[in-house]
């Protein structure tokens, strides 16, 4: 079974997230795409579209979101709020391997005005092939990072 990603944006990164939602889209690794904002236009803070985002996937409703702005910090920070979520910025094929691997990260986050549209459209589509290996060496850093978590009742 695919998966299920949720893209979003603010102004300054919405014209990647475009690109990028129809590249995932094209993806036979991808079954569903769900996009939480901004369209062209429209003007909405980021961290309310990197919080909606990070909601659906600590919810179950989606495996990872992509989230642009114009760095990916923004994004990254907000979405870091929601329990149980792990973001950041990547710029570079190791970084984006190491998201994943090493920090079971669901939530990938680009900067529109850093790299090119070219570069991230490749991240993007290295970052849908990595799998998290809880058995690995960084099972327990990724399992001692959930222990500091809020604990929920």
């Amino acid at each position: 079974m695919g998966l299920t990603i949720v893209v979003g944006a603010d102004i300054a990164g919405v014209n990647y997230k475009e690109t990028l939602k129809a590249d995932l889209e094209a993806d036979e690794r991808v079954t569903k795409v769900i996009d939480v904002g901004v369209s062209p236009g429209q003007d909405i803070d980021y961290p309310h579209v990197a919080v909606d985002a990070a909601k659906k996937v600590a919810a179950g409703e989606a495996d990872r979101a992509l989230l642009v702005c114009g760095t990916g910090m923004g994004m990254a920070i907000a979405a870091n709020k929601v329990p149980g979520i792990r973001a950041s910025v990547a710029h570079d094929s190791f970084s984006v391997e190491r998201l994943v691997l090493s920090n079971d990260a669901q939530v990938l986050t680009l900067g529109e005005r850093v790299i090119g549209l070219q570069l991230a459209r490749r991240l993007v589509r290295e970052w849908l092939g990595y799998t998290f290996d809880p058995s690995s060496s960084s099972g327990p850093k990724v399992a001692a990072i959930s222990s500091y978590e809020p604990k929920t009742s």
